[in-house]
């Protein structure tokens, strides 16, 4: 099993279990009682479905919940799906908002990069976060799409600025609207599985943890992973409209192959727009 991988089960195992992933929270020691980390773990959330998303608002309920953590959310004010990792010349406009669950926040008129942008080069949020989290997407970032995907290229842009970041979408297939709720699991289960060495490294510092993650949407059977895949180069040959979550396909080498599988993938992300 990929090191990696079984980290994130182990933190996966903590509380319980979920069908597919085992469960999410804290490591816990020999005798069963949750490891409480030493420091804050800092979190700057963004999308590029827009700051009134289902998705995000999953994503800070979810980071929200748990302890010793900070959330700050710079969102783009409106849908930039399909944006990539486009920026914005000249002055950002910021204005107050929330998420629809009624969470503070800070709205970009811009790309998804802006909200980067504008949160680290430009000072917009008083510290620099350990962790970027980008999501949860309406729908997958997988293969070819990941390029394109303004999720994707927020994550990319946090990274560029040393700091450790996670695309994480959830997938439209079988009919289904993303259950964001299974998403939100896998995605608390990464940041737990990598929670002290984000807490440790020094601000500045990108530990190599940073990733996309695809979740599936399963009517029916159960999500299975993560696994760690590369990212596909083409989706032909593929119908990622209809997601076999109850089949017994294993080993998937690309993300691709594992979101029609029915698993959850993680694939690497890479830097784009360094600062000026």
């Amino acid at each position: 099993m990929h090191r990696r991988t079984h980290t994130f089960l182990m933190a996966a195992a903590a509380w319980g279990s979920c069908a597919g992933l085992t469960a999410y929270g804290f490591v816990t020691d020999s005798a069963g009682a949750a490891a409480k980390p030493s420091t804050t773990l800092t979190i700057l959330v963004t999308n590029d479905d827009g700051v009134t998303a289902p998705g995000i608002n999953a994503t800070v309920q979810a980071l929200t919940a748990l302890p010793h953590t900070k959330v700050t959310v710079v969102a783009p004010l409106t849908n930039q799906s399909g944006t990539g990792a486009k920026m914005t010349a000249g002055t950002l406009t910021v204005t107050d908002a929330t998420t629809a669950g009624g969470y503070p926040a800070k709205a970009v008129a811009g790309y998804p990069a802006d909200t980067i942008i504008w949160a680290i080069d430009h000072h917009g949020v008083s510290q620099k976060p350990d962790l970027v989290v980008s999501g949860i997407n309406f729908g997958e970032n997988i293969g070819p799409l990941a390029s394109l995907s303004g999720t994707v290229g927020a994550a990319q842009t946090a990274l560029a600025r040393g700091i450790p970041a996670l695309a994480v979408s959830q997938g439209v297939d079988n009919g289904e609207s993303p259950n964001f709720s299974q998403g939100a699991k896998y995605l608390v289960a990464w940041v737990q599985a990598h929670r002290q060495a984000l807490v440790a490294a020094k601000k500045g510092t990108a530990h190599n943890v940073s990733e996309n993650l695809n979740v599936p949407t399963c009517a029916t059977g159960h999500i299975r992973g993560p696994v760690n895949v590369t990212l596909g180069t083409t989706l032909n040959g593929y119908s990622v409209g209809t997601v076999d979550c109850s089949g017994t396909a294993a080993k998937p080498k690309t993300d691709v192959q594992a979101f029609v599988d029915g698993f959850a993938s993680l694939t690497a992300l890479h830097p784009v727009n360094p600062p000026q």
